[in-house]
C-alpha cells in the first residue's frame, strides 16, 4: 500500500513541477511521436562558462598580473562562428492574411537552420526537397490544446500519452531566392485536420460513435506564430519579432471575373512579383502538389485531386491518410500575368490551354479564398 501511495505522489509531483516552467504564451506545443524528445539546449542559451583559473594561456608571452592575463585571454578569444543573420537583415512582408520572412542570406545557408527549427519544435519532417526548396512536416498534435485541470492536468504531464486532442496540423516551408538573388524568402503554410463524429454513441449498447478526420481551414495565426519563432531562431529580439509577425486585417484584394472562352480568372490588385509569391503560398496552404515553377513565364505546374470530381468523394480523406483507394490527381497550370497595375491568375489544363471545367473553377475559388 505504501508503494502505491509513493508512486501516486511521485506522479503528482512530477506533473506539478513540469507545470511551473511553462511559457506564458505556450499555446503551441507540438508532438509528433509518442517517445519523449531529446534534451536540447535552447537556441538562446550558451554552454556553461568554464572556470578560467586553471586554463593555460594560449599566447606565447607570460604575464605577471591578473589584469594582464585577462586582457590576453580577451585578445586570444576566437571569433564567433555563428552564421545566423542579424535582426536588421530580416523582415516580414505581408499581403492580406499572408506573410513571409525575407532574410538577407542564401537559401543554402538557411536550409539546415530551418530544418533544425522544425525538429526543435517537436515535428518530424516527412518531405525534404532542397532542389526546389520545400520541406514539409508530418501530422502533429498541438499538446497545448489538451484540456488540463485537477488530477487530469497533473497526470497528463507525467503520462503524456493518456490524452490527445481531436486536431492535427502540418506545416510546409518553402525557400525561394529573391529576384536579385541576394536574399531568401521563407514561406510557412499551415494545413489542419479535425476529428469529427459521424455517428453518436448508442445509449443502449454504450457503443462508441464513429469518427472521421476532415480538413479544417488554414490558420494564419499559427503561421504567424511560427514565423515569429523562426525569427527568434535566426537571431531576432523577442519584441522585434512580435511586432513584425503580428496579424492585421486588410481590405479585399482580389475577385473572380469572367475571362476568354468562358473560363473564369482571378484578378488580384497587386503587381506580378507580389502575386507570384502569394499564389505560391496559397498553393501550399490549400495542399496542391507543386511539381515545378517557371517565374519567367509566371507558371506553377501543379497536381490537384478534386474531392468533388466524379468518383473522388469517398477517397479524399483516404488519400490524406493512405487508408484506402487513391484519388486521381490531375495536372494543371496556374499562370500569373501582369495586367496594368493588377495581375490575373488563370487555371490552365496540363497542355497550357484554357480550362472552363468545374474543377478549374474550384481551384480559382480556393485561390480566391487565400488571396482576397
Amino acid at each position: 500500500m505504501r508503494k502505491r501511495v509513493a508512486l501516486c505522489a511521485g506522479v503528482l509531483l512530477l506533473g506539478a513541477c513540469s507545470g511551473v516552467n511553462e511559457w506564458m504564451e505556450g499555446k503551441v506545443d507540438y508532438k509528433s511521436t509518442p517517445t519523449l524528445p531529446s534534451l536540447e539546449i535552447p537556441p538562446d542559451l550558451t554552454s556553461p562558462a568554464r572556470d578560467n583559473r586553471y586554463i593555460v594561456p594560449e599566447s606565447g608571452t607570460s604575464t605577471a598580473t591578473l589584469s594582464g592575463y585577462q586582457a590576453e585571454r580577451r585578445e586570444a578569444k576566437p571569433s564567433s562562428t555563428a552564421v545566423l543573420p542579424q535582426v536588421e537583415r530580416m523582415r516580414i512582408d505581408r499581403a492580406g492574411t499572408q506573410r513571409w520572412l525575407v532574410v538577407d542570406e542564401p537559401a543554402e545557408k538557411l536550409w539546415p537552420i530551418v530544418k533544425d527549427f522544425w525538429q526543435e519544435n517537436g515535428f518530424l519532417l516527412k518531405t525534404e526537397v532542397p532542389e526546389i526548396g520545400v520541406m514539409e512536416t508530418d501530422w502533429a498534435e498541438n499538446r497545448a490544446r489538451v484540456q488540463e485541470g485537477g488530477i487530469r492536468g497533473l497526470l497528463g504531464k507525467a503520462l503524456d500519452q493518456l490524452y490527445s486532442t481531436s486536431e492535427r496540423d502540418k506545416y510546409r516551408t518553402r525557400l525561394d531566392r529573391t529576384a536579385d538573388g541576394k536574399s531568401t524568402e521563407i514561406f510557412i503554410s499551415h494545413r489542419g485536420m479535425q476529428e469529427v463524429y459521424t455517428t453518436m454513441r448508442d445509449p443502449q449498447s454504450n457503443a462508441p460513435g464513429d469518427t472521421r478526420w476532415q480538413p479544417r481551414p488554414p490558420d494564419p495565426q499559427l503561421e504567424a506564430e511560427f514565423l515569429r519563432r523562426l525569427m527568434l531562431r535566426l537571431g531576432a529580439q523577442e519584441e522585434k519579432a512580435r511586432e513584425l509577425a503580428k496579424t492585421d486585417t486588410f481590405e479585399s484584394r482580389a475577385q473572380i471575373k469572367k475571362g476568354l472562352e468562358g473560363a473564369e480568372l482571378l484578378e488580384v490588385y497587386e503587381p506580378f512579383d507580389r502575386v507570384w509569391r502569394r499564389v505560391g503560398l496559397a498553393l501550399d496552404r490549400v495542399g496542391f502538389t507543386v511539381e515545378d515553377r517557371d517565374r519567367q513565364k509566371g507558371v506553377y505546374f501543379v497536381r490537384y485531386a478534386d474531392p468533388e470530381a466524379e468518383g473522388n468523394k469517398p477517397g479524399f480523406l483516404d488519400r490524406l491518410f493512405n487508408t484506402g483507394s487513391k484519388v486521381k490527381a490531375e495536372q494543371y497550370r496556374v499562370q500569373i500575368t501582369q495586367a496594368g497595375t493588377a495581375s490575373q491568375v488563370n487555371v490552365l489544363n496540363k497542355d497550357g490551354g484554357a480550362d472552363s471545367s468545374k474543377t478549374a473553377q474550384r481551384i480559382l475559388t480556393l485561390l480566391h479564398e487565400q488571396l482576397k
